[in-house]
């Protein structure tokens, strides 16, 4: 239904609706994302790996929001008024590493959002101590430490090189003609080792494509998520395209244009109000419309993405790169590049035509001042929501993705994202200082040397990648020339995996079994045409007899 709708056989269909439903639908079929968790340590116990401890939601809710760093405009009008008084030298602000992270107040709606989230922290608190003298715990950091097992590698690569002047490709654990210190740095990286689902399946995978006769394909999984792909992955191009049109029509930032799809065809009326209180309230519909969708298309997508990524890690890389050849990730930057704190403070409900006000009890009438009042909410979380979504799957899309993090640098998104951390809520300013920290490297000195409260918050909130040298720009990694291969490489496995798991014939045709039987092949059953069996005389005559076939250069090749 959304593709027909998006091609314009069926322009007809409430999408909204449509939406909510295949959005709930799936949420339903395929489980929520705290059943998603659950799944990965089960999973993760089956592949002999340890279970995670740390779930993001659980982490967010016990995080303090903090209080955005003052932009360029905000200081020049904190500096107009004492212009004329005297000392007005000594009032200049100037960023520093050293002060606490976001420190300049916001408005009302941050401050009940802060007071929210600090009310819900002080009550998981325990009592304190009744004894004077018992030492207070030293603040740490919210997320565990990371390392990566290619982390390792490079690092004892580069102190063999360095001290020994060799190397041992594979060889984690031999440390023969290195130092104390290096030795102890192994030790703590071998600590904060992590492996995840998705190395293990893409070895796995490796193994396959080297080994096709020996490490063959194990049976399929008769999961949701299995069963879901399965029926989709040849159309899931056009799937993804349609959503983003109507995500792009949906987005506050677009301007309506000619040729763009009618997203409002079950919202507007066939005569078009002729009050002022009919005028507000089609305006109210519209935007909370336009807001749904929003939130159905971002809750959908982000839950596709976590569900493939637990089935298969090229499931979800194949989704991936449709999104990503779709301009996904500019239409989340276009977006958010918006007054951001409007958007997620925008009152388009009325609490009087809402469910189930609107059901029970007696209605009051509605009045311009009923509709202009709005809710007594001083921020939408329906809004809030659909942003945290877009901010995750936008992470999900660009990490460990060198060529999609320079899309992010080459669409200018820090100042976009920079504008995004105004909003005073722990889980949102989390996912927008990943997008930061992945892309530091890129933005140059300047940018970290007049960014570091920006630089010190996510020290403090974004879990560390030890030898992860995010903040200096060293990464060689980073070498421009290998981002084209780096997608295609990754496309190349995503297809073979595809043809060979879901492909019609089911294998590679080049690796099946040969009858070589000559008995069997010769007493096999075949259907000649018609023509053939009227004509066959004729073919005999004109392609054996007649022609001259030197069989010494048959037998030689």
């Amino acid at each position: 239904m959304v593709t027909k709708f998006c091609s314009g056989s069926a322009p007809h269909f409430p999408m909204k609706k449509v939406l909510l439903l295949l959005w709930k639908t799936v949420l339903t079929s395929l489980g929520s994302l705290d059943e998603v968790h659950k799944w990965k340590n089960q999973k993760r116990a089956d592949a002999d790996l340890p279970p995670l401890t740390e779930d993001t939601h659980e982490v967010c809710k016990s995080m303090r929001a903090a209080s955005p760093p003052a932009s360029a405009a905000d200081l020049i009008e904190q500096q107009l008024p004492k212009r004329n008084m005297r000392g007005s030298k000594k009032n200049l602000i100037k960023q520093s590493s050293l002060d606490d992270p976001f420190e300049n107040g916001d408005d009302e709606i941050t401050k009940e959002i802060e007071a929210m989230i600090g009310q819900e922290e002080d009550d998981r608190l325990p009592p304190p101590s009744p004894r004077p003298d018992t030492p207070v715990a030293s603040k740490r950091l919210p997320w565990t430490p990371k390392v990566r097992q290619r982390d390792l590698e490079s690092f004892l690569e580069y102190s063999r090189a360095k001290f020994v002047g060799l190397q041992i490709p594979g060889d984690l654990n031999s440390l023969a003609g290195l130092p104390q210190p290096i030795h102890e740095g192994v030790k703590v990286l071998k600590q904060h080792l992590y492996t995840s689902l998705s190395e293990v399946q893409i070895k796995r995978e490796e193994e396959i494509t080297k080994n096709p006769l020996s490490r063959p394909e194990t049976e399929l999984p008769n999961t949701a998520s299995e069963i879901l792909y399965q029926a989709m992955w040849n159309n899931l191009p056009q799937y993804m395209i349609a959503l983003l049109k109507i995500l792009l029509a949906a987005a506050p930032t677009s301007k309506a244009k000619t040729d763009s799809i009618n997203i409002l065809a079950d919202v507007l009326p066939e005569e078009m109000p002729t009050t002022v209180l009919q005028s507000m309230k089609l305006g109210i519909d519209v935007n909370r419309h336009k807001e749904v969708i929003v939130k159905a298309i971002s809750g959908l997508l982000l839950l596709l993405l976590k569900h493939f990524k637990l089935s298969h890690i090229y499931q979800f890389e194949y989704m991936s790169q449709h999104l990503v050849f779709a301009n996904c990730i500019p239409l989340v930057l276009k977006f958010f590049n918006q007054n951001i704190m409007s958007y997620v403070s925008a009152k388009n409900n009325v609490p009087v035509l809402d469910y189930p006000n609107f059901v029970i009890g007696e209605q009051p009438e509605l009045t311009a001042e009923n509709l202009e009042s709005g809710d007594e909410q001083q921020f939408c979380w329906r809004n809030i929501f659909s942003c945290i979504n877009l901010l995750r799957i936008l992470n999900k899309l660009t990490k460990w993705k060198h060529s999609r993090t320079m899309m992010l640098v080459v669409f200018k998104s820090a100042p976009i994202l920079k504008r995004a951390l105004k909003v005073k809520h722990a889980m949102m300013q989390l996912y927008v200082l990943k997008l930061l920290k992945m892309q530091t490297k890129y933005l140059g000195r300047q940018w970290r040397k007049s960014n570091m409260k920006t630089m010190s918050a996510i020290y403090q909130k974004v879990r560390h990648r030890l030898n992860d040298d995010w903040a200096y720009g060293n990464d060689m990694d980073a070498r421009p020339w290998d981002f084209q291969a780096e997608e295609c490489a990754l496309r190349a496995c995503v297809d073979h995996f595809n043809n060979r798991r879901y492909s019609s014939n089911g294998s590679d045709p080049e690796l099946k079994p040969v009858d070589n039987c000559l008995t069997s092949v010769l007493g096999q059953y075949i259907e000649l045409a018609p023509e053939f069996k009227d004509n066959y005389e004729k073919w005999i005559e004109r392609e054996v007899f007649t022609t001259q076939i030197d069989w010494d250069q048959v037998l030689k090749h």
